[in-house]
């Protein structure tokens, strides 16, 4: 289909916009939760605000891939952004009318609105990658690839402090309407502007070859599995451990509705992601890089408030700041390595090096001490930030010139999917190495006062070194004398900074398979048309 450049660039400007209200939904909560909580209650359940959001946006990227194979990109796009403004204004109206039928109080409406929420964040997510596949040729993707992942960084800075602002100043805007819940209703004039965009300049794109139909039970059993395994993925370990009945119950539910999906796909005509794209050595070793690329990069960024409030001894306020160049390094990596891309085609080494760049900077990170100052983290987070940029979007376009463009939407998904499901396995699983590792230097570095506290809490339920003084002088019976206390500072301290850097060297290690894999992508030139696949002709 022959578009101009304007109706491409508006087209690209509407998908960016709704793309953006997505990716700053999954920050912009978190500085509004403290006042949410106050007026709705339901403190013990203020995770799942983000657990839900994070489990729906998730695990139906596969299903868009598909639905974009099958029908038009338009609708589909639209159809994303309505189910997430929907979400967007059930959220803001949350707890205004009291307990609702089934719904139960505002806490668990709000909980419900931001899994609709994430189900259109879901198609958002995918969508975007998928319809700049539409719009540019490969020659031409990475530079608008770039953008996107940018537009991630940006919106990473953004959410939090936009949600500052409008808790704390938009009361007055509606007399009765609580500042935080413009936290929500701010999405609904900037959607209404992204569907004139999408609706009005951006084609159909129909898809190619024949439709056929969605394999329903193949759906059914691809959600059975992944629902149940992204939130136990998401539980708190100190209240569900790994070895308790219900995680191992969950966790074997899921193998068995995943296997049962993979035997589903198998004898499909039309599945809901196509398991013969694994024949592909560039679909395969880059979705397994990608695996360990998001595992690395969300641990990378995770750990490190811990580490800044314990360590260093800054606010929980200032540990989001101290985040801020990272994501500014990470817009600028981004950026510099689309325009590379699109200038040299050399993606697959522009990747190699810039993976290499963030093994330098998590080595950085296992390095650091009880002494390390916040321009120190500063610095090696910058170093992070500039290998993930550039690392981030050219899996994508690597995977996106090396597949027919009948089957682009589900390759493309799969990518979003690797990414984001390796970030919820590596969080989770080191933050049980984390506990682990805490519970033991708090034993080895604070003598008997740490086995008090050892022997009380398995150190998962320990957020702060705050927490940790105030148990031992709980168990002390008082306040502790100054130069004890200064002794029992000091080895907390140690024992964070134990913890948190075992952690990156687990980190570092992923990183470092992620590179590997790199290596062993094949190097294909970059199509200047949109039609063949070089590995599939």
């Amino acid at each position: 289909m022959t578009m101009s450049r304007r109706d491409r660039n508006y087209t690209f400007v509407g998908i960016m916009l709704a793309l953006f209200l997505g990716a700053i939904d999954q920050t912009i909560v978190s500085t509004a939760l403290p006042k949410i909580v106050e007026d709705l209650g339901g403190l013990e359940r203020y995770a799942w605000v983000f657990t839900a959001y994070m489990v729906a946006s998730t695990v139906l990227v596969p299903v868009y891939g598909k639905l974009a194979d099958m029908y038009s990109r338009k609708t589909i796009s639209l159809g994303a952004v309505a189910v997430f403004l929907t979400g967007s204004f059930l959220c803001g109206l949350a707890g205004e009318f009291g307990p609702l039928p089934l719904l139960g109080d505002g806490m668990n409406q709000l909980i419900v609105f931001r899994a609709i929420q994430g189900m259109g964040a879901a198609g958002l997510f995918s969508l975007a990658f998928i319809v700049i596949a539409d719009l540019f040729p490969p020659a031409e993707r990475g530079r608008y690839q770039g953008i996107v992942s940018a537009t991630f960084g940006i919106a990473s800075v953004l959410g939090p402090l936009l949600g500052g602002f409008l808790t704390d100043n938009a009361t007055g805007i509606i007399p009765g309407v609580a500042g935080w819940r413009w936290v929500f209703y701010v999405n609904v004039p900037f959607g209404a502007l992204a569907v004139w965009f999408i609706a009005t300049r951006m084609p159909p794109l129909l898809p190619r070859g024949e439709r056929g139909r969605l394999d329903l039970p193949a759906a059914v059993l691809l959600l059975a599995g992944l629902v149940p395994l992204v939130t136990v993925l998401q539980l708190d370990r100190a209240e569900h451990p790994w070895t308790s009945p219900l995680t191992i119950g969950i966790l074997a539910w899921s193998v068995a509705m995943l296997a049962l999906f993979v035997w589903r796909s198998l004898k499909s005509p039309n599945p809901i992601l196509d398991l013969t794209l694994f024949r592909n050595k560039v679909f395969r070793s880059s979705n397994m890089a990608l695996f360990f690329f998001g595992a690395s990069f969300l641990s990378a960024v995770a750990f490190l408030p811990l580490y800044v409030v314990n360590v260093v001894g800054m606010s929980a306020t200032g540990a989001g700041m101290a985040l801020v160049p990272l994501s500014l390094a990470v817009v600028f990596g981004s950026m510099m390595s689309g325009q590379l891309v699109s200038r040299y085609g050399r993606y697959r080494l522009i990747m190699l090096v810039g993976t290499a760049i963030l093994i330098v900077g998590i080595f950085l990170l296992t390095r650091l001490t009880p002494d390390s100052t916040l321009r120190e983290v500063t610095l090696y987070m910058v170093v992070v930030g500039l290998g993930l940029g550039p690392s981030g979007p050219l899996y994508t376009l690597a995977v996106q010139n090396a597949v027919d463009v009948r089957r682009m939407g589900q390759a493309t998904s799969a990518t979003q999917f690797f990414r984001q499901i390796g970030g919820a396995v590596g969080t989770a699983v080191l933050g049980s190495v984390l506990a682990t590792t805490l519970a033991f230097g708090f034993s080895q570095h604070l003598g008997e006062l740490g086995t008090l506290i050892t022997a009380s809490t398995d150190g998962e339920s320990i957020s702060t070194s705050g927490d940790v003084i105030s148990q031992i002088e709980a168990a002390y019976g008082g306040p502790l004398p100054d130069g004890l206390r200064e002794q029992v500072v000091a080895g907390v301290k140690l024992s964070f900074t134990d913890a948190i850097t075992t952690v990156y060297k687990y980190v570092l290690g992923m990183a470092i398979l992620a590179f590997v894999l790199t290596w062993f992508i094949p190097v294909l030139p970059l199509r200047k048309t949109f039609e063949g696949a070089p590995s599939e002709r």
